[in-house]
């Protein structure tokens, strides 16, 4: 239990998934929480002479049935990890350490994720005066957001983008609570939240020599929380973040301000009534997650500008009036899925086998529909086109490398990577399939470098493959052999 312990005192608010051999367990108050969510026995055991303390656990393959039930539930979730196969171990403890620290507001998996919404973690920092500086992240697409404003402005882009997790700094949960809406929150060390640190944070982020670029240099309290939530990240074990590569800013005069009583009360997302339609129900025809998420985004803000809002409806009317173009980009999108997700998962390194083909296919479909885009008479489309990159030698460089069938995850004997990529994998596929004849072939190559005609090739549970030569042929074993074993009337070498 010393390590437990050692492990629980660096994540104490966090229910911890302790790995013990082929399960998760989880010891005291963290038991009695994950019995009551996941509904799984509740034991106990003892724990020195005086005590006993509580078990719950379950398999470690179980972990995707059973993780998004502890994430939904508003529960911090810290994996802990055996670092080293305990089968090498000897007279010691196995190595474990914290490997990711899953929230509600920083979440990775299909199974924790809604494809129609996003997932965003907020940060808020307060100034003495009115005014608060608020960032979104939603680490799944690395869509990273900024804005400030008085706490009624800042008060309703919660509202709109509803984040699953909010960050304050530590002694500042009371302000959040003053808002509308109630929000997961988690505090941070009052060091994070200062310019110098959010400043040299999100340098390192975006590897450049200052943030003038991004257009965020007049909004300082916000420049602040968005750091915070890099800082978090780090906390979290999430540090393969390199599809975050900008930082936007919400532009305050550019939407409709909507707070959530005005969402709810015009039935905008969700209908008041059991049998009743929302706006969203009405509209979402997307066929893609990633056209559900923006227009849940456009539903919630509105826009004000009329240019901005006439260069919509021209697109909705240029295929109106083209129904064969509408169906060809309708078709296309549809097989492009959620490249923004899969995008993600590249970066994190979470991205699986058959993913990297869905990846490969969606990049096909891009190319369609920026020669679409691009053949447009319209200049709005036109300028789609031209931002579109279809990313050719990543696309050609997976169709030639990655199986077509690829499974949907690693070590299951399934191939992955296409004969020809690696020799050497091709020889050690060869031998996994044909090991029969791999074996005959060394051992006639054996026979003819010594002249052993009665050589054969064996194996046992102690030292694995060897080699048998008899006692009449002796003398003709070659100096680099190494005897293991002897027999009556033979001898073993490796």
């Amino acid at each position: 239990m010393k390590q437990y312990f050692e492990m629980k005192r660096k994540h104490p608010d966090a229910v911890l998934l302790f790995r013990v051999g082929d399960f998760y367990e989880t010891f005291s108050d963290d038991a009695v929480t994950a019995s009551e969510i996941l509904g799984i026995t509740l034991t106990r055991r003892a724990n020195g002479a005086a005590s006993s303390v509580e078990l719950a656990g379950f398999p470690h393959h179980a972990l995707d049935t059973y993780l998004p039930r502890l994430i939904r539930a508003g529960k911090r979730v810290a994996i802990c990890e055996q670092l080293e196969d305990p089968k090498t171990v000897k007279n010691r403890m196995v190595r474990r350490g914290i490997t990711e620290l899953v929230t509600p507001g920083v979440a990775l998996g299909d199974n924790v994720l809604s494809h129609r919404e996003n997932n965003f973690l907020a940060a808020l920092h307060f100034s003495r005066e009115a005014e608060v500086g608020v960032a979104l992240l939603d680490i799944s697409t690395g869509e990273f957001m900024a804005a400030q404003g008085s706490v009624d402005y800042v008060d309703k882009l919660l509202g709109n983008f509803a984040p699953k997790e909010v960050l304050v700094e530590r002694g500042c949960r009371q302000r959040l609570d003053s808002f509308n809406g109630r929000y997961l929150a988690f505090e941070l060390e009052d060091w994070v939240f200062t310019p110098q640190a959010a400043g040299d944070r999100l340098l390192k982020q975006f590897e450049t020599a200052s943030l003038k670029g991004f257009g965020i240099t007049g909004i300082p309290l916000a420049v602040v929380a968005a750091g915070a939530i890099l800082h978090y990240l780090d906390l979290t074990h999430h540090t393969h973040t390199g599809h975050i590569t900008r930082l936007s800013r919400i532009e305050e005069d550019r939407y409709v301000r909507l707070d959530k009583f005005t969402i709810r009360n015009l039935e905008l997302l969700q209908s008041l009534g059991d049998e009743g339609k929302s706006l969203l129900s009405v509209l979402d025809r997307t066929v893609s997650p990633m056209g559900a998420r923006m227009l849940r985004r456009w539903i919630t803000f509105p826009l004000k500008d009329p240019v901005n809002i006439n260069r919509r409806l021209d697109i909705v009317e240029h295929f109106f009036r083209d129904p064969e173009g509408r169906d060809s980009l309708v078709e296309l999108l549809g097989r492009i899925g959620d490249l923004e997700r899969l995008v993600g998962k590249v970066a994190t390194g979470r991205i699986t086998p058959r993913e990297v083909v869905q990846l490969r296919m969606a990049l096909e479909a891009l190319e369609p529909v920026k020669r679409i885009c691009q053949g447009s008479d319209l200049d709005a489309l036109r300028s789609m086109g031209e931002q579109l990159n279809p990313c050719p030698l990543i696309r050609d460089r997976i169709r030639r490398e990655v199986l077509e069938n690829a499974p949907n995850a690693l070590g299951r004997g399934t191939p992955v990577i296409a004969p020809g990529v690696d020799t050497e994998l091709d020889e050690l596929r060869a031998i996994s399939t044909q090991g029969k004849e791999y074996l005959e072939k060394i051992r006639q190559r054996e026979i003819e470098a010594t002249g052993i005609g009665s050589l054969k090739i064996g194996y046992n549970n102690v030292f694995g493959y060897y080699i048998e030569v008899t006692n009449t042929h002796r003398d003709k074993v070659p100096d680099g052999w190494i005897r293991k074993q002897t027999l009556v009337n033979a001898e073993r070498y490796i």
